[in-house]
């Protein structure tokens, strides 16, 4: 097939979210030609797609952002705590205007294929625009929440009204305006949407499947004075955020949950609770690994919600009874429980009354009863963590697909590469930290693992790198072994892939920490990439 291509690069880069974008910056710094794919018309990738009212980060914007660029640090000034979806939109435009990476990029195009030639070690990638381009290196940085997912409910697409989904939300946004409004699913892009929803329609119907735990965000404009400190100890903050278990530099409670007073637990749990958001989980370092520790910050939890909420009877479907706290990632939310305070809003537990269909004009339950609705929302989530890359046809040694390869959970070494696929390196996805820690940072630090990498294979006359089959088998054996020894699997979270029909349930992500996985992998680095072959030129 050489003869159809039409462009030969050393690195073919697809994404252009956070991760994507420093992959161009990084390689192309090291002389490296590189050739970007991004299917959005624009830089953002998950921002750019995920516009629904009220998407938000759970990460402080002060850590959520890029630590390779001095000047940019202290340049940017973020206006909140969390930054909203279009202000992280901007720093990411900013970004790519600033180290000039559109240059490299072909928007509006997806990748179709990747497929190994097995005499040159090369890649020949192909795009659903006609593109052909050959490339030593590929580099996926697709994203681990980029697949939309929508559940097959009988009678969808009779539906007369507008339906929508949360993850690929139109541009020019939506105007609830006087609508009957369902939205499906309280994850954390239905509880983010909600009370901004319930402000616009005329009646808002929550459709829950599986209550969730949630945690006011905190939210609060940063003034001048509250930057210009954070930016003078940045250098501080990226430090312990390097060494903590998720990329931001709050560490846990130095003792464990029951070796503290009474007085002093709840005092830690009020502190991470003021403090907002996701964090919660880690109020003691035996949170996610002992019951009955769980049990304490999850009373502590319940306490404060049930305050929230009027109506006692909506509070308990809204408290979770069939997962650990933490063991789905926490929400971060602005009033959400508050909203089902209002008068025009319901909520219907999919638990106690299930959907049977949708009609043309709204929702019929089990019991025979209807939702009449003007508008249904879909906010059901992804195909987390594989998705994205199970889009692309990718086939290695032999012409094996990487979809087949995984057809029983990801296969991964640390996470960047897989036995019998050479040259390809899937970022911050199964097998690594990843959704579980700052993405941000998780970029970084697969990237700058990934550039010195190249830059070894360069000047030891390599010409391609390629994980072994034992080690493959052994890091995944660490990951189900370190989830093992959480309470993790006993929710069925997408992190288990359990939202997806069919899809086995193999827990994803590595949980071992944000640091001490950047530690192993640097000591891999260190040792001449043991548990990867080096092929000669």
């Amino acid at each position: 097939m050489n003869d159809s291509i039409t462009e030969s690069v050393d690195v073919v880069v697809v994404g252009a979210g956070v991760t994507g974008l420093y992959a161009v910056h990084r390689l192309r710094g090291l002389g490296h030609s590189v050739r970007g794919f991004e299917r959005g018309d624009d830089v953002g990738g998950v921002w750019y797609w995920n516009r629904y009212p009220g998407a938000r980060c759970d990460v402080e914007s002060v850590d959520y952002s890029y630590s390779f660029d001095e000047e940019l640090q202290q340049e940017w000034d973020w206006s909140e705590k969390y930054a909203a979806q279009p202000e992280i939109v901007r720093y990411l435009r900013h970004v790519a205007d600033r180290f000039d990476l559109r240059r490299s990029y072909t928007f509006a195009t997806s990748v179709t294929s990747a497929e190994l030639d097995e005499e040159t070690l090369r890649w020949t990638v192909r795009t659903d625009g006609g593109e052909v381009v050959s490339a030593r290196y590929c580099v996926f940085a697709v994203g681990c929440l980029s697949s939309t997912h929508v559940p097959d409910v009988p009678g969808a697409g009779d539906f007369a009204g507008a339906t929508y989904h949360t993850g690929e939300w139109p541009h020019e946004g939506v105007d609830f305006g006087g609508l009957r409004v369902g939205v499906l699913g309280t994850g954390s892009s239905g509880i983010q949407a909600v009370p901004l929803i319930a402000e616009q329609a005329a009646h808002l119907t929550v459709f829950q499947r599986s209550a969730n735990f949630s945690i006011p965000a905190g939210n609060a404009p940063l003034d001048e004075e509250t930057r210009r400190r954070q930016k003078a100890d940045y250098a501080e903050r990226r430090r312990l955020s390097r060494l903590s278990g998720g990329g931001s530099p709050h560490a846990a409670h130095p003792s464990a949950t029951f070796d503290v007073s009474p007085e002093e637990r709840r005092a830690a749990f009020e502190e991470r609770w003021e403090l907002g958001g996701v964090l919660y989980s880690k109020t003691f370092p035996d949170q996610l690994t002992d019951r009955a520790a769980n049990e304490e910050a999850r009373a502590f939890w319940e306490e404060k919600v049930r305050a929230l909420v009027e109506d006692p009877a909506v509070a308990d479907l809204l408290v979770p009874t069939d997962h650990p706290i933490g063991t789905k990632r926490i929400v971060t939310d602005s009033h959400y429980y508050e909203t089902f305070n209002r008068d025009d809003v319901r909520l219907v537990s999919l638990r106690e009354n299930a959907i049977e269909r949708i009609d043309r004009t709204g929702i019929v339950l089990a019991d025979g009863s209807r939702v009449e609705l003007d508008a249904i929302v879909f906010a059901t989530g992804f195909d987390a963590m594989t998705g994205a890359i199970d889009r692309v046809d990718v086939r290695g040694r032999g012409g094996r697909r990487l979809k087949d390869v995984w057809s029983g959970g990801p296969r991964t070494y640390l996470g960047l590469g897989v036995d019998g696929f050479p040259n390809l390196f899937n970022l911050t996805g199964p097998g690594s930290p990843s959704v579980m820690a700052n993405v941000v940072l998780c970029a970084e630090q697969h990237v700058d693992w990934l550039a010195d990498c190249l830059r070894h294979l360069d000047e030891h006359g390599y010409r391609a790198i390629e994980a072994d089959e034992e080690a493959v088998e052994q890091w995944v054996a660490q990951c189900r072994d370190r989830a093992a020894a959480t309470l993790f699997p006993a929710a069925n979270s997408w992190y288990l892939g359990a939202n997806i029909p069919g899809k086995p349930r193999v827990f994803m992500p590595f949980v071992g920490g944000f640091g001490v996985y950047g530690e192993i992998i640097a000591d891999v680095a260190a040792s001449g990439y043991e548990g990867f072959t080096l092929i000669r030129g």
